[in-house]
């Protein structure tokens, strides 16, 4: 029979009931239900302390477990090796052993998972109690942290105490020996200080300060003297200011006088006042060019004109300038809200900002004798760092030697462009161009513009020259200025300034004169007249039988549509030139045209003609006569025989007339060849010329060489 046990709360104790076996019916008879309650028995059972794994994880040592570990899963390992052999024998009766091998690996795996729930109580075991050790290490850690900042804290303290130092300590005081030589027994008292160092910087002290108290009464007198003195300067600098309005009416009431005496003291003043704000390439180029006109060439004038009062500002500081932006900002705060700035509006505003002048200008007037003025007014470009020039050409009053091609009341410039078909020579935006070779005035002369321009979308200068003027070399030479090795902050030289400034305005003057001459010609080559200067007579024959016809400007378009121009050797330098001209001469039948190349750097370059010859039904030019194309050598290539001190400015001249010249030669040589050929021929053209050959050479060259010294004519 089985035992059931009972267990009651309030005694802990367990009652153990007999229960008759499952054999037995489950009818019980009356008599066994009384003797039921006899049967029973009360049993006092103690409590078995509860199973808790942590305290056998204590027990228990890790080497243990490992080693029960091992054990098991070797029992496991063999158990399965018996039931794979147990089935793969195949045997029916092996079943209840596989069953029972089942059951027992089943029980191991108990094992292992008790092994495992070990293994992870420790290692919570482990981390719990590092944390608490971790825990007492930072609060120990932390102990520690505030021990030493105490440390620090006291050492600071007496670090401060013993750098301390008195108010006395900073007092510079008088040396020992002079103080027992100079201070009073009552303060130096030697018999109790000399051994006692504190009473003696005691009496020291006592003793700076008397002469302190001294030195105040001595400061109080100066000072009283110096507001008396000051009193006295202020009384005398009213008088000095009340006499300067009397001192402007005595100078204003002068300046009839100055007039007079050509004495301008008060302009000169007024310029030297504004001379100061220019910027420092234009007051080296206002400095330098008035010197040149004051010691070499009275008939230049220089003046600064311009706002003196925007020079003052743009000589501010960029925070002042700043500050003046801000204030307007507020003012237009309004109109700022309501309209913002674009992306083109801040790039148009850069560009003007880059291209804009200094408000004060250098202008140079140079008198031709009073044929003409050329006005050069010269600008400061602020943010390029270059100086620019605009050129202008004004008649100057009283032109006599000009106003006889005009005929009538009308002006100088119309008449002339009447009379010329072509106002390009005076032109005032090119007349400079060119006046060193290869300064065209196109391209800034400062390399950090190349950086500069593109940033705020300018490709080039070109577009804007009639704003900003022309940036030449010599503008820059001038102003003291060499980009050749600096950047951008080149400074302005004296030296660079002076070694040019002579050069360039005697390039300038022969420029200008050159192209007045060059104006006059025209004017007479439209009439049909070639003026000849008298010192040049000599280098022609007195009588030339050809004549100038007609004589009109061209352009290079139409130069170009001209057949003996496109078949000609030298077509390539036609592009090169800047004025084209078209002239026709004749002799009898005998009919040139001829194509006039002026450069602009004319006359150191001297013109280029291109020759064709219509005679007797044929068409002679460069390209099918020699004779034509030494006769261009002629005028072109020996244009230096031409060439004197008194008439460079009239080579264009010269070299017609010697067109007309070689023609007279190539006609009467021809006429020559013929009547040599057939005696007592009849030509058109008789020998006029004095010549001994009528044709030399190889080439048959005509003899178009004239010896003026003996009056004939040779080949070269």
């Amino acid at each position: 029979m089985s035992t059931k046990i009972q267990l009651t709360s309030s005694s802990k104790k367990r009652r153990v009931v007999s229960k008759p076996s499952d054999s037995s019916s489950s009818v019980s008879s009356p008599r066994e239900k009384r003797n039921k309650t006899s049967t029973e028995r009360v049993v006092e059972i103690k409590p078995k302390p509860a199973y808790d794994e942590e305290k056998e994880t204590e027990v228990r040592t890790i080497s243990q477990d490992v080693e029960l570990h091992r054990d098991t899963c070797g029992k496991v390992r063999s158990l399965f090796e018996q039931i794979r052999d147990l089935k793969h024998s195949g045997r029916s009766e092996n079943a209840s052993t596989i069953a029972e091998k089942r059951t027992e690996a089943s029980v191991l795996f108990i094992t292992l998972k008790k092994l495992n729930r070990l293994s992870h109580l420790r290692c919570k075991k482990a981390r719990d109690q590092t944390q608490s050790t971790k825990q007492r290490v930072d609060g120990l850690h932390l102990q520690l942290q505030n021990l030493l900042y105490e440390v620090m804290h006291l050492q600071k303290e007496i670090k401060k105490c013993l750098e301390f130092e008195s108010n006395d300590e900073k007092i510079e005081l008088v040396d020992l020996a002079t103080f027992y030589r100079e201070a009073p027994l009552d303060i130096s008292m030697p018999s109790l200080t000399e051994n006692d160092p504190h009473k003696q910087r005691l009496a020291r002290l006592d003793w700076e300060r008397e002469q302190r108290k001294q030195l105040a009464e001595q400061y109080e007198a100066i000072q009283n003297n110096r507001d008396e003195v000051d009193r006295e300067i202020t009384t005398k600098k009213e008088y000095l200011e009340s006499l300067q309005p009397r001192l402007k009416t005595i100078l204003e009431s002068t300046l009839p006088v100055q007039e007079h005496l050509s004495m301008p003291f008060e302009e000169v003043r007024s310029q030297h006042q504004m001379a100061r704000l220019l910027p420092r390439p234009l007051y080296i180029l206002y400095v330098q060019s008035s010197a040149y006109s004051e010691a070499c060439d009275k008939a230049l004038a220089v003046k600064i004109e311009g706002d003196a009062h925007l020079a003052k500002a743009a000589t501010t500081t960029s925070v002042a300038l700043e500050e003046d932006s801000d204030s307007d900002n507020e003012e237009n705060l309004t109109e700022s809200k309501r309209r913002r700035k674009t992306v083109g509006d801040k790039l148009e505003e850069k560009r003007k900002k880059a291209l804009s002048k200094h408000p004060l200008q250098i202008v140079m007037h140079l008198m031709f004798k009073g044929e003409a003025c050329l006005i050069l007014t010269f600008s400061y470009l602020m943010e390029l760092h270059i100086v620019t020039v605009v050129a202008e050409i004004k008649e100057a009053s009283g032109v006599k030697n000009l106003k006889s091609l005009t005929d009538g009341t009308t002006g100088l410039a119309e008449k002339l462009k009447t009379l010329s078909g072509s106002d390009d020579l005076l032109c005032a935006k090119t007349i400079l161009n060119c006046l060193y070779p290869g300064d065209n005035g196109t391209e800034s002369p400062n390399p950090s513009t190349a950086y500069q321009l593109p940033k705020i979308g300018i490709a080039s200068l070109e577009p804007h020259l009639d704003t900003i003027g022309s940036p030449y070399h010599w503008c820059q030479a001038l102003s003291g200025l060499d980009f050749l090795n600096s950047d951008d902050s080149a400074k302005a030289s004296t030296k660079q300034s002076s070694s040019h400034m002579e050069v360039t305005i005697k390039a300038i003057r022969t420029r200008v004169k050159a192209r007045l001459a060059l104006q006059k010609q025209t004017a007479s080559f439209s009439k049909g007249l070639i003026p000849v200067p008298t010192s040049a007579v000599k280098l022609f024959p007195s009588k030339l039988s050809s004549r100038l016809v007609s004589w009109r400007p061209v352009t290079e378009e139409d130069v170009m549509k001209l057949g003996f121009v496109n078949s000609h050797p030298s077509k390539d330098t036609v592009g090169s030139a800047s004025s084209f001209y078209l002239a026709t001469c004749d002799r009898k039948s005998a009919k040139i045209q001829a194509v006039i190349i002026l450069k602009e750097a004319y006359p150191v370059t001297p013109p280029m003609f291109m020759v064709k010859l219509d005679w007797q039904g044929v068409v002679h030019m460069a390209s099918n006569d020699h004779d034509i194309m030494d006769m261009e050598a002629e005028v072109n290539l020996h244009s230096k025989e031409l060439i004197t001190p008194k008439t460079c400015e009239y080579l264009l001249s010269c070299q017609l007339q010697r067109l007309l010249q070689c023609l007279d030669l190539y006609l009467e040589a021809c006429c020559a060849e013929e009547v040599a050929r057939v005696p007592g021929a009849k030509v058109e053209f008789p020998k006029e010329k004095m010549f001994v050959r009528n044709a030399r050479g190889r080439s048959r060259g005509k003899p178009y060489k004239y010896s003026p010294q003996y009056g004939y004519f040779s080949q070269r």
